[in-house]
């Protein structure tokens, strides 16, 4: 019985974890949708400001949980700085 409570909580905890991560992007990227004069956007060019900007983080993310070497360990410094440039130009 402790171990089905402990698999619960568990549960939970992830999918909090996980709605808290995309909420706070989709914050993120309503925070960054802005004119050119820095005046909030709204209506259409807002939506779709978000949309792109999620699209790019999402875009981010895989390119920087792919870095790893032909070993199977994660880059780091340059090399993965490297890479994910090159990825996310081959992404565009």
């Amino acid at each position: 019985m402790p171990k089905m409570f402990s698999l619960a909580f568990a549960s939970l905890f992830t999918l909090g974890l996980m709605f808290s991560q995309t909420a706070s992007a989709a914050s993120a990227c309503e925070a960054k949708a802005l004119s050119k004069d820095g005046k909030p956007l709204s209506g259409a060019a807002k939506a779709s400001s978000i949309k792109k900007c999620e699209e790019d983080s999402k875009s981010a993310m895989s390119c920087a949980d792919k870095a790893i070497d032909k070993n199977g360990k994660p880059l780091y410094g340059a090399a993965k700085d490297s890479f994910i440039k090159k990825c996310e130009g081959g992404a565009k």
